[in-house]
Parts: C-alpha cells; structure tokens; sequence
C-alpha cells in the first residue's frame, strides 16, 4: 500500500444494543474500532480520524459522525472510508447508490467492508453490493414492522410508551411502562384546573404560575427530576409559563388515568417525519395508572374549552356566560345596561327582543342581583333535599385538609431542593474563583445572582410554611365504615354537589359545575336545569 489516508466509520444501533445485552458484542463501538484499527494499520493505510455514531439507525444519514465524515471528504481529508461492513455504513438502498455508487467515485475516495468483503475498487463485486444492500433494507422493514406491532400490542395492553412522562407523573422504577403520580406537580395540575374553572384564562394562570416562580415543565423535568429530557421547540432562556403550556394540560386525558396512544406514526420506515394518525387509530385504554383530575372536572373542563365563552373571575356579569337562556324563543340572553347614570351592566334580556323587538319574544329580563339570589336560594334548596346538616359537617371535615398539607409539604421539599442546589452553585463559584479559574467580577456577577434566587425561593418558603402553619389537621377517627357518607357517595348527584356544599356567594365553577342551563321566564320566573336532576322552578 502506498500509505494513504484512511478514516474508520463505527455504528451502533438499538438492535445491536440488543444483541450486546444477550452476550454478542462483536458489533460493540469498542470492538469495532479494534477491528477496523488492526485492518487499517496491516494494510499499510494512516488512519487519518475515525468518526462514530452510537444508538443511530443505518437508514438515515442525518448521522452526526456520518455527516461530519461526508463534509470531510468534500475537502478531500482522507481516500479511504473502512466501516466494518457495508450495513455499517448505510441500510439504506438509495444511499449506498448515491454516496458508494455516486459520490464516492468523483470525489476518489475508496470504500472498504472488512467483514463482508465489500470493496468499490472491486467492480466484479457491485452486484453483490447492491444485493446487500437490498437485503440490508428488507431486513429493516421487517424489523419495522415487527417493532411497531409489538408497540401497538403494549399499547393496548395500557402501557406507556413515550419517552418522556406527562407533567405531573413519572415513570415507576419497578415497571418503565407505569406512570406514578408526582406529587409536587399534581398539586400544580389541580391548580390549573381549579383556576380554570374559576375563570381564569389560560394566559393569565400562565402569568400567575410564573410570578411565583414555578418552574416549567422542561426546566423541572430537568432541575428536579434529573432527566434529560429536551424540548425542541423551546428556547434555552425561556422560564415563564405560555398559553400553550397550560392548554395542553388541561386538554390532556391522561390526568384522568387514560392513556391515549399511536397518535402520530413515522410516514415510512425510512422517514422519520410524522404524521398525525385518524382518530380511529388512536389506541385509548381508560383506567391505566391513577388520575390526577377525577372525569366529571375533566369533562366541564372540556366543555368550557368548546363554549369558547370569555368570563372573568369574580365578575358578576361572567360567572352565567353561556348558561342563561330565553325560556320562550330559547335563544341566549344578553347584558342589559342602565340607561342613565353610568350605563353600568345591570342584568340580562332576551337576545331576540333587543334585536328584532315584540313581534318575535316577549321582553324577557332579569337583574343580575336577583338571578344571583334566586340560583344562589335554588342551590341551597337542593342541597337540603339530598345533605342533612351532620352530613355537609362530616364531608366538610373529611375532605380537603389532609391532601392539602400533602401537596404543600411536597411543594416545600421541591423549594428547600432547589435552594440546596444554588447553594452549591455558589460554593462551586467560589472554589473557582480560588483556583483562578474565573475573574472576581465573574464571581461577584454569580453570588449576586445566586443570592437573589434564593431570596426569592426564601420567600416563597415563608408564605408556603405560613399556609402549612394554619391549616388544621384533618381527624376522620369518627368515620364509621358504612354510614350516611358512603351511602350517600354511592349517588353521582351527591359526588358532583358536595364539592359546591355551604354556598355563600355564587362562583363560574358552582355555575358549571353544577347547573346545565337557566332559563328566564317573562315575569322573571326561572327554572334551573340541574346536570343530575329535573329543572327546579323558582
């Protein structure tokens, strides 16, 4: 050999992986720099660099090592390209022609397999060449389609299978395809449908979980948890919360134990773009893993999401928005603004007789401060048919507290974790800056800056604990086992209205939760469709 410039190509691949873990690791990175070193050094060649793909498929060559290699042969760094086989190079018929058929040649670079003999110099062995390559490729498909039915048969079984948990779970370490609820990020979930269906928007619950400093769901994924999950479509700096984010988790079935699955699959075993499955093909199995968000909230959530309606909390002319209604013509009421003074918003009217008048509706009309009275009365009303008083006292003492204290003493460990860890941010700041490996003014930039994130996290500690301090703890020792709150949780009314018991002042998630429609009669009479119950008249 007259010494030319020679570089090795090694590929490792999941199906290779395999291989290794059942005791063959003749395909491992190591061996193969091994063999193809010993090759290179007996043939006279200079091993000008070696380029490596680990956990890559051969079907691609958006490879990182494959691609820097084709840019370097474009300088014309190296003649020889030796991979220990041609499979090794590409699985992939139309790039074994393009680059081994095509490119190679006019750029004069040689391409060696040392196990399967493959060699471009050697015209007498292109058939066979391209015979492998062929089979290489089937080889490929079959696998493909082998590994996806597999997928889909795990699929319906209810095993998980993304790469990455939702929010607000994690993957059980005795079982990977197992969600188990985490539950400092459950607790942010509740909240976010609980803000939701008090009227909060979905940017401005972002805006309110950014203020108090939650981290996102990428950076806890990231800073708590350990793992190294990325997002693609976010940018590095990003820290604040967004519309879409909080869109997404209130849209996401899987807080409710369900996992929906296959609904995005690869256009081909050889592309790896996606397309979005029908609606068919989504493989849904209810009741995998435990819920965050019981099926009743998530389903007014929803249906919130499709009225489109625009309330805003805690104001009295948006907690019956899509809900008031003509008893006559059956079209919604509008606001109704005085005519005088400062035309405030004063109650509603028949939308029919303001814009097409008498010919068409009656004019209905009710003021806000009796529709308020009069729902708020039928509530009560309700409640005493179906709740005794020792009954609201024990569900009143039974719920809520306990689970409370839970998710604020998990909210606190995540806080006090984060602040142990700029503390060693600091102190490694500090420890570089003995060893000189940074400038005092570097040094004074990061203390400063350490020192004002704990601050922040200091505080929000300190409102936290102060939450925690006054809340009583909850005492169930007087629940017996089948008495009057098991019998009563056994009716569906019971397990909606005890969350809206003790009313004092009507909310938009009393009105959703609870109420289907009101309709306004022509003498203010109003007739209340309850979700569970025949409408109420009052």
């Amino acid at each position: 050999m007259d010494g030319k410039n020679a570089v090795l190509y090694l590929r490792l691949s999941k199906e290779d992986l395999h291989k290794i873990q059942e005791g063959d690791d003749s395909a491992s990175i190591k061996n193969q720099r091994l063999l193809l070193t010993e090759y290179a050094l007996s043939q006279g060649y200079r091993i000008a660099d070696v380029y490596s793909d680990d956990d890559e498929s051969g079907l691609y060559d958006d490879r990182p090592g494959f691609e820097q290699m084709m840019e370097d042969a474009k300088l014309k760094k190296f003649d020889v390209v030796i991979a220990k086989s041609q499979s090794r190079f590409s699985r992939n018929m139309e790039h074994i022609e393009k680059y081994l058929h095509h490119d190679f040649p006019l750029l004069g670079i040689r391409f060696i397999g040392v196990a399967d003999h493959a060699d471009t110099e050697n015209m007498g062995n292109k058939k066979a060449r391209q015979i492998n390559g062929l089979v290489n490729e089937w080889y490929c498909e079959d696998l493909s389609i082998n590994i996806r039915s597999v997928f889909k048969a795990k699929m319906r079984d209810g095993q998980f299978l993304g790469s990455s948990c939702p929010y607000g779970y994690r993957k059980d370490p005795e079982d990977h395809n197992h969600l188990l609820i985490d539950h400092y990020a459950a607790s942010i979930v509740r909240r976010i449908y609980a803000l939701y269906l008090d009227g909060y928007g979905k940017g401005k619950i972002a805006s309110m979980l950014s203020a108090e400093g939650v981290l996102i769901p990428t950076h806890y994924k990231q800073e708590v948890l350990g793992t190294s999950y990325k997002n693609s479509r976010l940018l590095p700096e990003t820290k604040a919360w967004s519309y879409q984010t909080v869109h997404t988790i209130l849209r996401n079935p899987v807080y409710t134990g369900t996992l929906v699955q296959n609904k995005y699959n690869k256009m081909s075993y050889k592309d790896k773009r996606k397309v979005k499955m029908p609606k068919e093909d989504w493989i849904v199995v209810e009741n995998t893993h435990e819920p965050i968000i019981d099926k009743h909230t998530f389903k007014l959530v929803q249906e919130l999401q499709g009225q489109r309606t625009k309330s805003v909390h805690a104001a009295a002319n948006g907690i019956f928005s899509g809900k008031l209604f003509c008893a006559d013509c059956k079209k919604s009421m509008e606001r109704q603004y005085a005519r005088r003074g400062d035309r405030g918003f004063i109650g509603y009217i028949c939308k029919t007789y303001k814009k097409q008048g008498r010919r068409f509706c009656e004019s209905h009309s009710i003021l806000n401060e009796e529709l308020e009275q009069a729902v708020l009365s039928s509530l009560k009303e309700e409640a005493g048919r179906i709740l005794t008083e020792n009954d609201i006292q024990e569900l009143q003492q039974f719920e809520t507290v306990s689970e409370h204290q839970e998710d604020l003493a998990e909210q606190l460990d995540i806080l006090r974790r984060q602040v142990d860890n700029i503390q060693k941010y600091k102190k490694g700041a500090f420890e570089k800056y003995l060893d000189n490996v940074i400038m005092e003014s570097d040094f004074k930039q990061y203390t400063e800056q350490y020192d004002r994130q704990i601050m922040e996290l200091e505080r929000h500690i300190q409102a936290l604990s102060g939450t925690a301090d006054r809340l009583v703890p909850a005492d169930d020792t007087d629940r017996q086992p089948g008495g009057g709150i098991s019998e009563l949780a056994e009716s569906a009314w019971m397990e909606n209205f005890k969350n809206y018991i003790n009313i004092e002042k009507l909310d938009r998630r009393t009105v959703v939760g609870l109420i289907d429609k009101i309709e306004v009669g022509k003498d203010g009479e109003l007739a209340v469709y309850y979700k569970f119950r025949n409408p109420c008249q009052n």
